[in-house]
């Protein structure tokens, strides 16, 4: 079975390849003339070779959106420190009162905007355009190619990624359990994986809990608390988090198998989902 650093790194493989796509279909839409004299002059001037290779290139605002969505998932899980960074290279910036170079945004670029000044009769001047985009698509490209360094460097902490690999096998134990009816051990051992889960995102965000061995609800609190999670996502733990008890402590009441195969498919889905 694959593990999840080596799923991380093919995904990340995959969406530099990808980035790599995007930033050509980017700079072919800014600047063709230029761009197919620059590929000519790389294919020897085979305008075969040419048109074949433009034909390849992506669409930039019909396939960025994806790219940035799956992107910003991994920037986040592997190098948060960075995502920020990551973030405000596409956002445009809050009470921007006027357009530049500087501060034209990918977000821009995918509604077209073109921002001029007119000079004398008529005559327009450029102040930023589709073009300012694409220092901040490299830039974005760069953060995530220096994700990459991570995975060689000996600085680099693989414990949340073994603790994943570790949770997907307790919760493909928690699956087979409740295949055989035994329900109550199954609802247990998901209750036990979403614990330490959040445990962990807990101490991802550097937020302190008081009781000494928290529960569910008491990490799910002090996540909402921190404005980690939204109420609808504390809502859905919260609900998660009432079917363990009844695993767990409620004996008069027996947990059904849809209750604990529901408890399991929402534990895959905050642990992939939460961090």
């Amino acid at each position: 079975m694959s593990s999840n650093l080596d799923r991380y790194r093919k995904d990340l493989e995959s969406l530099i390849t990808k980035g790599g796509d995007l930033l050509n279909a980017m700079q072919a839409e800014c600047f063709p003339e230029a761009f197919e004299k620059h590929v000519n002059k790389i294919a020897g001037k085979d305008k075969r070779v040419t048109k074949e290779f433009l034909k390849t290139l992506p669409s930039f605002k019909n396939t960025y959106q994806l790219w940035y969505s799956e992107a910003k998932i991994l920037v986040k899980q592997l190098l948060p420190d960075r995502l920020s960074d990551f973030v405000s290279h596409y956002e445009k910036p809050k009470g921007r009162k006027d357009i530049s170079f500087e501060n034209y945004k990918i977000e821009d670029y995918l509604q077209g905007l073109r921002v001029t000044r007119t000079v004398g009769y008529l005559e327009e001047k450029k102040l930023a355009g589709p073009d300012a985009a694409i220092p901040q698509f490299e830039q974005q490209l760069a953060i995530l190619k220096s994700v990459e360094n991570r995975f060689e460097s000996s600085l680099f902490d693989i414990r949340q990624l073994v603790q994943a690999d570790l949770f997907d096998s307790e919760l493909d134990a928690a699956r087979e359990l409740a295949k055989n009816k035994f329900s109550r051990p199954a609802g247990a051992l998901a209750g036990v994986v979403l614990e330490r889960h959040l445990a962990q995102v807990c101490g991802n965000h550097a937020i302190k809990i008081a009781k000494r061995s928290p529960a569910i609800s008491d990490l799910n609190d002090a996540l909402k608390g921190a404005n980690v999670i939204d109420i609808p996502t504390w809502r859905f733990i919260q609900h998660l988090a009432d079917i363990r008890n009844q695993c767990d402590h409620d004996k008069k009441s027996e947990p059904t198998a849809e209750q604990v195969d529901g408890l399991i498919a929402g534990v895959v889905k905050v642990t992939k989902t939460v961090f």
